[in-house]
């Protein structure tokens, strides 16, 4: 299958990399682009496909926060991503922190959209700030969400 390749999101002190769900055998490459981007922490948004640990052995930690496909996430979800980025840009600003699904079109581009609306950006300008990059990125669902975030 074909993925889009993974995007760059900066704003404000906040980089993100928003990806698609790696193969077991493209693990090694996909860990080393997390690497040149200077990703520290990934969260997985999907069910868990490979070992963690290979990830985290190259120095990145590894979160598992999944939800839906092609639904909203649920509340004590996005508190904890809140929770992660506020601890985590505080503590080591300039990192970025990675976030896949499967494609890197719907649940991680939704979440990167809640940390841009949360640091001030209105709404339907997030959403535009990520599509800019990722086309195609949101279903219906998800942009009533966060139309109504």
């Amino acid at each position: 299958m074909n993925h889009p390749a993974p995007v760059e999101i900066c704003y404000d002190n906040m980089r993100f990399l928003i990806t698609h769900n790696p193969t077991i055998a493209m693990l090694p490459k996909f860990t080393e682009e997390l690497k040149n981007y200077g990703v520290t922490t990934l969260v997985r948004v999907c069910d868990a496909t490979y070992d963690k640990a290979l990830v985290e052995n190259c120095g990145i930690r590894v979160l598992d926060l999944p939800y839906t496909d092609g639904a909203p996430p649920p509340d004590d979800l996005v508190d904890d991503w809140l929770n992660l980025l506020k601890t985590k840009f505080r503590e080591e600003p300039g990192s970025c922190v990675a976030v896949h699904c499967v494609a890197g079109l719907g649940r991680a581009p939704v979440l990167v959209a809640l940390a841009l609306i949360e640091c001030g950006m209105k709404n339907d300008e997030a959403v535009q700030f990520i599509r800019q990059k990722r086309r195609g990125a949101f279903n219906t669902k998800q942009l009533l969400f966060l139309g109504q975030y």
